[in-house]
């Protein structure tokens, strides 16, 4: 006998007969080791929340040992810092550098977008990459602000509370949602519930992602155009209508600009696209872009006045803005759900940007410890006036083509930045917004996958669906209603697979004792007297009533085929469950209710191939009692040539 829910089986030669010419052994299914009731909830304990079983390095080791592994699994800077080196050093340096070139401007870019002050980006760059050095598992995330929570978080607080009317109470609601954020994302990691962030499947991702970014580059025309005016909703029919009510606000020296450099940018992305080993190009654009502009417009500030411009940035480190969290009042509510909101998103991008270069260079990192870090990361930024931050798919990409080793990258970034924020602050006063909107028009670009969705059209249709009201949901309702609804349909997708699971009929590939759906394979045959389904499904109190009426209604489906086609009369119904990988009390009633409606019109039910806790059921529900002898087989080949025989010596 095996433990587990394994369906190897002792073999047992209880009967051999013969078969198409051949002989073959009859053998008896097997339960599983008995388990005590403690037993089954620690192992199914484990199986759900410590499936990498984190504690395996830590067996049969010393104390000291321990400790150390402790500390390396808690902070990964101790398992690859203790084997650093110069020439590791080297490749990080220069990628620190690179990024950085794109960091600063980004930041003051994705601040805007989250309508708060610049200064904002760029400390959300300084402080969250250097505790992602020492937390994080990955070598070559690039931390900062992200377009997508940037967009989110701006969209859901601007609904509530004015950024220009109330700046302070707009920037308390955003350091408490950045906080709840990383609370959100720290729970996640240390109850190693990361299966949460699974419900966002890969389709409402692309489809929210690519209405954001129509939304995000549409929102950028109030910068391109110069318009003083706007509307702070999202839908594109308000943008859209708040572009052409404007029109006298147009300022054409900001339209040329801004469409200079944003053809420029574009060239380059296309460039480092087209030959990856220029990435650099596409890397250092954004600030060449800053630094052009900001000249151009100082030194003909006498002919730009039309072209407004960032203004005053303070110098110095970060102020702490913990006394600025807000804990109470009406605007509460908003803000804890803005942070999770954002949360989920930012762990998603971060997780799955990391997962994506760790396989390029055949590594693992932690999806719980990623968690922690960027919870850790945020809850500490919100703390140092920093917004919600996670890995950055393009600052990765640079990071990762940049040569980086290790997480020391990031730091060399945030030291880039530091000496930005205490020396060259007063550098950016005449760096034009239009710049700012044109940079994140051409980083939101690259979110439209419309390749991925052609592909969901050919390969899942519910999925493309999913992706299409993820997509509309967000241009033309909200940002949240359209993630809430795209949600909504991939949980639906999920209880209609629950609900409504595959029975096949199947039937014999001559020769062979292999058995498959008829539908599917054109040689497989009915075996007369016998009528075989498969369930393809765990069976559960949500399904289990269909699958009743589904499995009468393919036997009556049979009967009235085998009357139509004048063949042998069935005896046997096979019900094989080897998919069937669980059930429950409504699942075994069902089996007990199938069996006594098929017994009333004289067929007899048989059952094959249970899973070990399956099985398990079974048995200590006595289910099988009922059944009588000769009713559970191994295979449906072995069941076929038991039932033969027997019908032989009946008939």
């Amino acid at each position: 006998m095996v433990g587990g829910s394994s369906n190897k089986v002792d073999t047992v030669h209880e009967t051999s007969i013969r078969v198409n010419g051949g002989s073959m052994e009859i053998h008896k299914v097997c339960l599983p080791p008995n388990k005590t009731t403690f037993q089954s909830i620690k192992h199914n304990f484990s199986e759900i929340f410590f499936p990498d079983d984190p504690l395996h390095k830590f067996k049969n080791q010393k104390p000291f040992t321990k400790f150390l592994l402790g500390l390396q699994y808690f902070f990964p800077i101790f398992q690859w810092g203790s084997d650093y080196s110069f020439k590791l050093l080297k490749s990080d340096v220069i990628s620190g550098l690179t990024i950085a070139s794109l960091a600063i401007p980004q930041g003051i870019s994705y601040a805007k977008l989250a309508n708060l002050p610049p200064i904002i980006g760029l400390y959300s760059s300084f402080v969250p990459p250097l505790l992602y050095a020492i937390l994080g598992s990955s070598r070559h995330l690039g931390v900062g602000p992200v377009s997508i929570a940037s967009l989110v978080m701006g969209s859901m607080l601007r609904e509530v509370v004015s950024p220009t009317a109330e700046p302070i109470l707009y920037l308390k609601l955003a350091f408490t949602a950045t906080f709840f954020a990383g609370v959100f994302q720290t729970s996640l990691g240390l109850l190693r519930l990361g299966f949460i962030i699974d419900f966002l499947s890969k389709p409402t991702l692309i489809g929210f992602t690519a209405g954001a970014a129509v939304i995000v580059s549409l929102q950028q025309l109030k910068g391109m155009l110069g318009i003083v005016h706007f509307t702070p909703k999202m839908q594109i029919v308000n943008v859209l209508s708040s572009v052409i009510s404007t029109e006298k606000e147009w300022s054409w020296q900001t339209v040329v600009m801004g469409m200079s450099f944003l053809i420029f940018l574009l060239a380059t992305r296309h460039i480092s696209i087209k030959k990856p080993k220029l990435f650099w190009i596409s890397a250092a654009a954004p600030l060449t872009s800053v630094i052009l502009s900001t000249i151009l417009v100082y030194v003909f500030r006498a002919h730009t006045s039309a072209i407004s411009t960032i203004g005053h940035l303070p110098k110095g480190l970060n102020p702490p803005s913990a006394n600025m969290l807000y804990f109470s009042g009406t605007h509460l509510a908003i803000a804890i759900k803005t942070g999770i909101v954002t949360g989920i998103l930012s762990l998603t991008e971060g997780i799955a940007v990391g997962r994506t270069f760790a396989s390029l260079r055949n590594y693992q990192i932690d999806g719980n410890k990623e968690m922690i870090a960027i919870g850790v990361m945020n809850m500490a930024g919100s703390c140092t006036s920093c917004y919600v931050t996670t890995g950055s798919f393009s600052r990765s990409a640079v990071n990762f083509n940049a040569g980086a080793q290790t997480a020391v990258s990031n730091i060399v970034m945030a030291a880039t930045v530091l000496i930005t924020l205490l020396f060259l602050m007063p550098l950016f006063y005449y760096t034009p917004n239009v710049i700012l909107a044109a940079i994140i028009i051409t980083a939101v670009i690259g979110l439209i996958n419309y390749q991925e969705a052609i592909k969901f059209w050919r390969v899942d249709k519910y999925d493309f669906m999913t992706c299409l009201v993820a997509f509309f949901g967000v241009l033309f309702l909200s940002v949240q209603m359209g993630l809430a609804i795209a949600v909504g349909v991939s949980v639906l997708k999920i209880l209609m697979n629950v609900t409504r699971p595959t029975t096949v009929v199947l039937g014999n590939i001559p020769g062979t004792q292999i058995f498959q759906n008829v539908g599917r394979y054109g040689d497989a045959t009915r075996v007369p007297l016998f009528f075989i389904l498969a369930i393809e499904s765990p069976i559960c109190f949500a399904n289990s009533t269909y699958l009743q009426e589904r499995i009468l209604r393919w036997v009556r489906e049979e009967e009235e085929r085998i009357l139509a086609n004048k063949e042998q009369d069935m005896k046997t119904i096979i019900l094989d469950l080897t998919a069937v990988t669980a059930i429950d009390t409504n699942g075994l009633e069902a089996i007990v209710e199938i069996r006594k409606m098929l017994e009333k019109r004289s067929y007899k039910l048989v059952l094959v191939n249970p899973v070990g806790q399956v099985m398990e059921k079974l048995e200590s529900s006595r289910t099988l009692e009922l059944f009588g002898e000769k009713s559970l087989y191994l295979t449906v080949g072995e069941a076929i040539a038991d039932m033969s025989k027997r019908f032989k010596i009946e008939i």
